[in-house]
């Protein structure tokens, strides 16, 4: 499927105080708009996820799957800051006419709700029958969920929460300071800081996944094993992998993305924010997620109006969300089953 780029040629004002000399987003569209326009599928994507949700979400999202774009007109949008289309620290800022790098501002999860608004804007969608996402992604959905609450019928939060914790930031900030101690991080060039980012990654594995994970998937070859452990060369695996596809700066941008996460701020209260969702809510957990725990979840699910919780009994940890397909579309389907009869 071909990404399609949304440009906005104007200033744009961001919550911390910075701007962006104009932006463009990367999104890419599945299916098509029915006569009356009510089978909008938004998906909101991970940290390093791309545009194309039958990339990632490729047992979900699909021909002859849950999301099958012959129901849906499926869009999902990359992320500012990304590095899949979507103005990020390798643009050019128009202003100096050089690259961002290091000068890149902080982009929230506000901030891009905002720049989504001008596209969907654009786009003539004037409903979102059902808006879903997972981590990030589910972060932005109920953002977006808040500021426009009659925009959005339905809302599928998976495995995020209300506001980051402090755990979960004390987790990504280890990952930048794996990335700061890469020597290469102060040059302005693309690959910078690739090094620590290889790092970052091994380090957030830990958190998307947990000890009983490594110890399924990761255990000892024999008892006689001194050397090229399974799980030592799994980290060095995944560091290499990610740094074929992504930029540290990026990884950078969209983990301080995810820090500033918090829906009650400039606002009377966290609860207050997640009382003014008006979408028929799904909240699903992860039993095994060790970095948005299912606590986090729950409470999304006691404040949000008439909200319904669901739970995925999971070895993988917090990845459960992009690997347990089965289980996820078991809880879809019996959700809009039993409350969604309107459904296309």
């Amino acid at each position: 499927m071909a990404v399609t780029l949304f440009k906005y040629p104007y200033t744009f004002p961001l919550e911390l105080g910075g701007e962006l000399a104009g932006f463009q987003l990367a999104y890419t569209t599945h299916g098509t708009l029915n006569a009356d326009r009510s089978n909008v599928l938004w998906i909101c994507h991970a940290l390093t996820g791309s545009s194309d949700p039958t990339d990632w979400w490729d047992g979900l999202v699909g021909t002859g799957l849950h999301y099958d774009p012959k129901d849906w007109f499926i869009i999902c949008v990359n992320v500012l800051g990304s590095h899949y289309g979507s103005t990020n620290a390798l643009s050019i800022n128009a202003k100096t006419n050089t690259p961002y790098y290091r000068t890149f501002p902080d982009i929230s999860i506000r901030d891009n709700i905002y720049a989504f608004e001008l596209l969907r804007e654009e786009l003539g969608i004037q409903r979102i029958h059902t808006l879903a996402g997972g981590s990030l992604g589910g972060q932005q959905a109920l953002e977006w969920a808040i500021i426009q609450p009659d925009l959005i019928e339905n809302l599928v939060l998976i495995a995020t929460n209300a506001l980051h914790s402090p755990w979960g930031i004390a987790f990504n900030e280890s990952q930048r300071m794996a990335i700061k101690a890469d020597p290469t991080w102060q040059e302005s060039r693309p690959d910078a800081g690739t090094e620590g980012m290889k790092v970052a990654r091994a380090i957030a594995l830990l958190s998307y996944r947990n000890y009983d994970t490594y110890d399924f998937t990761q255990a000892r070859d024999s008892n006689e094993q001194t050397d090229h452990f399974r799980a030592a060369t799994y980290q060095q695996y995944q560091g290499d992998k990610l740094a074929q596809r992504f930029n540290a700066f990026s990884y950078w941008t969209l983990s301080r993305m995810m820090d500033l996460h918090n829906v009650g701020r400039n606002r009377p209260s966290v609860t207050h924010a997640l009382s003014q969702v008006k979408a028929h809510t799904l909240v699903v957990g992860i039993s095994s997620d060790i970095l948005f725990q299912p606590a986090e979840q729950k409470f999304l699910a006691r404040h949000i109006p008439d909200a319904e919780y669901q739970e995925i009994d999971s070895l993988y940890g917090h990845d459960g969300f992009l690997i347990e397909y089965k289980q996820l579309k078991q809880i879809l389907l019996a959700w809009e089953t039993k409350s969604l009869p309107q459904r296309r």
